[in-house]
């Protein structure tokens, strides 16, 4: 059924490539594990996981799943919607190096706009009891004609009764100083790092929405600033820096960008270390961005 395969990217985990259906006659995105982890059971249960959670969220701002199934060899594989265009740490990137075509092209209001959009597709999550617990610039898509995913629900905590995910102890396995902290890691460390919420560093086992919220604040922190909210050079530093709340507010880490204070405001709020003083929900946050779009940007 699947011909012409051609690789789009080697995740830490994953193989990503398009290839034709012959059966419709389109290309589509083809995901599978990589060799070294077809055999990892924990890495299957979390491939299967991501496959079926975001099939059942059927939102604008998923992707569609065409097909789940096993190749020649039996092992795993989905095939979705193949997405053109940037990821937000893209153009991240892009903006640092000054890239004039994607700074025209991806002012603070469209940026705003993708973030809106993200948060609405978590906050469907959210009401059908799925939290995301990856989100970072990495898996947000943004698409040519305006469309915007959130993306790779492999960390994905199902809150339905038979379909709830048994947690396993995370061992305290610093990681070397030049890992990638924007990375999800595979095994214990079951996030990643950079975006983390205190209670993914505590490893505490009732997450709710409130932890995808800071995460989403980490996002909205890198959109004001342009690096990353959270500092450190080892795993260890990282999570401690996390966990105490250790960070630069952002018109302090990039006062030459000139940031609203009532962004700042939103994002300081969403990323509180105690989940109590965070917004309660995603649509509350949405809120306060809409109002401040329409009183503070040009249409």
């Amino acid at each position: 059924r699947y011909t012409d395969f051609k690789t789009i990217d080697r995740g830490g985990v994953c193989l990503i490539q398009s290839c034709k259906d012959n059966y419709l006659g389109r290309i589509v995105c083809h995901k599978s594990l990589r060799k070294e982890f077809v055999k990892s059971k924990e890495e299957t249960v979390r491939f299967l996981r991501e496959a079926r959670v975001t099939a059942m969220l059927q939102h604008p701002n998923t992707i569609p799943v065409y097909d789940i199934s096993r190749d020649s060899e039996g092992h795993y594989f989905f095939t979705m919607k193949l997405l053109h265009g940037h990821t937000l740490h893209g153009i991240f990137e892009k903006l640092k190096r000054n890239d004039d075509e994607i700074g025209k092209e991806f002012k603070l209001n469209r940026l705003l706009g993708a973030f809106i959009q993200v948060a609405n597709a978590l906050d469907y999550a959210h009401e059908h009891g799925v939290i995301h617990r990856d989100i970072k610039p990495m898996n947000i898509a943004l698409g040519a004609y305006g469309e915007v995913h959130l993306i790779d629900w492999g960390l994905a905590k199902v809150w339905h009764k038979d379909r709830s995910i048994t947690e396993t102890e995370r061992k305290e396995t610093p990681l070397s100083p030049g890992a990638n902290f924007r990375l999800t890691h595979s095994g214990q460390l079951k996030a990643t790092p950079l975006y983390m919420s205190p209670e993914q560093v505590s490893d505490e086992l009732n997450l709710d929405a409130r932890s995808d919220i800071y995460s989403m604040g980490t996002v909205l922190y890198e959109i004001l600033t342009l690096e990353p909210m959270i500092e450190g050079t080892t795993i260890t530093e990282l999570m401690d820096n996390i966990n105490k709340g250790n960070f630069v507010p952002p018109s302090k880490r990039a006062p030459d960008r000139n940031i609203p204070h009532q962004l700042e405001e939103i994002c300081m709020k969403c990323v509180q270390v105690d989940p109590a003083k965070r917004y309660r929900k995603v649509s509350d946050f949405i809120d306060d961005i809409r109002e401040f779009r329409e009183e503070s940007l040009p249409a």
